[in-house]
């Protein structure tokens, strides 16, 4: 496509100022880069994609108020991570993690552990034993 038509379509990302590199060509034919700050297909697909993490976020904040799953549950989708991600950011093993998101088991874990946890999730370890949703 030519430089001077980039798409330039609002987009999630064009509201925070962010802006996608693209090549282009320009008027002598040659290749060069523009800046799209988005086109209507992408946009529709963030936009889905951002509705599904949020319907993940709430999910997981139900879990925790009613006493099915721990916080860890919550801030791991609010962190838009998965067990796998999770499990690597702390140093262990995805059984391991996966045990803490039960509640009972949470409640049990030292302040070391909860530590390693409230880290990833750049909160402190008392936001992470008396979130309440």
């Amino acid at each position: 496509m030519k430089a001077n038509q980039v798409p330039q379509d609002q987009s999630s990302l064009s509201k925070k100022s962010l802006k996608e590199l693209c090549y282009a060509v320009d008027e002598d034919g040659k290749y060069t880069t523009a800046l799209s700050s988005g086109w209507e297909p992408k946009t529709v697909a963030l936009d889905g994609s951002m509705q599904l993490i949020q319907q993940r976020i709430e999910q997981a904040k139900h879990l925790v108020v009613n006493g099915q799953a721990s916080p860890i549950v919550y801030f791991m989708e609010k962190s838009k991570m998965d067990l796998s991600i999770l499990a690597s950011y702390v140093s262990m093993w995805k059984w391991r993690v996966k045990r803490h998101f039960n509640p009972k088991v949470f409640a049990k874990l030292s302040n070391r552990t909860l530590k390693k946890y409230a880290d990833i999730f750049e909160i402190s370890v008392e936001e992470l034993k008396n979130f309440k949703g």
